[in-house]
């Protein structure tokens, strides 16, 4: 996969050269391409914004200089431009995937008060466009959502992970995990400062401990994402008990059949 990544501060990104994205990239699966944007400003001062029409605070990015950068980049090629904004489509597990199956990605790190909206109409006539928000509130600009964004598309490429079953059992994966948080894991040793590994763990009974995630999974959901609790399909007879027991309740229509 190629990203490219265009920014005024292309010095934030140096966490891709470390961990399992620092690899994928020294190996050429990632193929990461840091853009400073004030390359393509030719005035004295590099200016890359200017005052919003309509009147009101902060400053707006300038349409020209972000299409003569994303004009050089994409050339005539079709990658999809990806632009962090508080007013996007929530990035999920989901759009990770489906993002992660694009040979190309152009990532547009927005500041002040974001990207002179004209760029995203125009681009979204020669390229897939997509506007994604990593949570409900607002960061001083892009790039911290754009190392977000590499980092759970990069590690779903193939030969990142160590263990390519290892995003099987990811919270949100689609499946047996979708709008389930992942319960709680554990390692050596068997006890910690009087803290044991539940018995379960150590039972070598593949099943009970298969059962035991499951509901540890479904208890972890309901208590810090009933919004994701009450999304949940598929259940059988023992996951609707446990959700009587915990007094959650979802459609009748949710049961697996």
């Amino acid at each position: 996969m190629r990203a490219d990544i265009v920014s005024i501060f292309p010095e934030y990104f140096s966490p891709l050269e470390v961990s399992l994205i620092g690899k994928a990239r020294a190996s050429g699966t990632l193929d990461v391409r840091l853009h400073q944007l004030r390359d393509w400003a030719h005035d004295v001062h590099k200016t890359v914004d200017d005052t919003p029409y309509g009147g009101g605070p902060g400053m707006v990015m300038k349409p020209e200089i972000w299409g003569a950068a994303l004009d050089d980049i994409a050339g005539d090629g079709s990658p999809v431009l990806v632009v962090p904004t508080p007013s996007g489509r929530p990035f999920t597990q989901a759009m990770a995937q489906e993002l992660a199956a694009e040979p190309w990605l152009v990532f547009a790190c927005g500041r002040y008060e974001g990207i002179d909206s004209r760029v995203m109409v125009e681009y979204g006539r020669r390229m897939r466009v997509v506007e994604v928000s990593i949570g409900d509130y607002v960061l001083a600009g892009g790039e911290v959502a754009v190392l977000v964004m590499i980092e759970a598309i990069g590690r779903l490429l193939p030969g990142v992970l160590g263990n390519a079953n290892s995003v099987v059992d990811d919270s949100f994966a689609p499946g047996a995990m979708e709008n389930l948080l992942e319960g709680p894991v554990y390692t050596k040793p068997p006890v910690w400062r009087e803290h044991a590994v539940p018995d379960v763990l150590l039972s070598g009974h593949h099943g009970k401990v298969a059962r035991w995630r499951r509901d540890q999974a479904l208890r972890r959901t309901v208590d810090n994402r009933p919004d994701l609790a009450a999304r949940l399909t598929g259940l059988d007879k023992h996951d609707r008990a446990l959700l009587d027991e915990l007094s959650f309740r979802v459609g009748p229509e949710d049961m697996a059949h």
